[in-house]
């Protein structure tokens, strides 16, 4: 059963990463799994708390880094360090026909950080600003997905990679959105 899984996975991996591959893709890609490309939306996010919730805004601030700091830690040194999977460029199976469109880091593979950072950012400011914005907040997860695709594409991680990252993200930002809503109340704008 685990070997049927793993070779789905490769061979969902080599689909995306080679099959769907394009040149418009092969240029964004790259940009759109890198943290710092996002810098413009945190610094975006962390202007509308301080503008529109002055007292809060800080409590929301270190709930939000936090859920980062959880997912981040949680993935790389309990996970990543407990399994061991490696990435594609350093899989036996996928190692010579994985395109690599960023460096290889040969740090392990599942679950991944982005995917578990992304995911739980976005499910933090969800449930902690729905009540704010309940058409376009769902936006963060279709953001959230496509850092996710973009990670299989450029080869730094297997599909169920990202998707196990995402089910952790998901978890943590859910844990620490209650926390938050509970000892803050959900917020809304007067």
């Amino acid at each position: 059963m685990v070997k049927a899984l793993l070779n789905f996975d490769r061979s969902l991996f080599s689909t995306i990463n080679q099959t769907w591959s394009n040149p418009v893709f092969d240029v964004l890609m790259p940009f759109i799994r890198n943290q710092f490309f996002w810098v413009p939306v945190y610094l975006f996010l962390l202007a509308f708390m301080v503008l529109n919730f002055r007292k809060k805004a800080g409590w929301w601030v270190l709930f939000f880094l936090a859920t980062f700091a959880l997912t981040d830690m949680i993935s790389t040194q309990v996970i990543k360090a407990f399994i061991e999977r490696p990435r594609p460029c350093a899989d036996v199976f996928t190692s010579d026909t994985a395109r690599m469109l960023i460096p290889c880091s040969y740090s392990f593979s599942f679950v991944s950080s982005h995917a578990a950072n992304h995911f739980g950012i976005a499910m933090f400011v969800f449930m902690t600003l729905k009540q704010i914005s309940n058409r376009s907040i769902w936006l963060l997860f279709v953001w959230a997905f496509v850092v996710c695709y973009a990670q299989v594409y450029v080869g730094a991680h297997f599909p169920f990679d990202v998707l196990g990252g995402a089910l952790l993200g998901l978890f943590i930002g859910h844990r620490t959105a209650i926390i938050f809503n509970r000892q803050f109340k959900p917020l809304t704008i007067h």
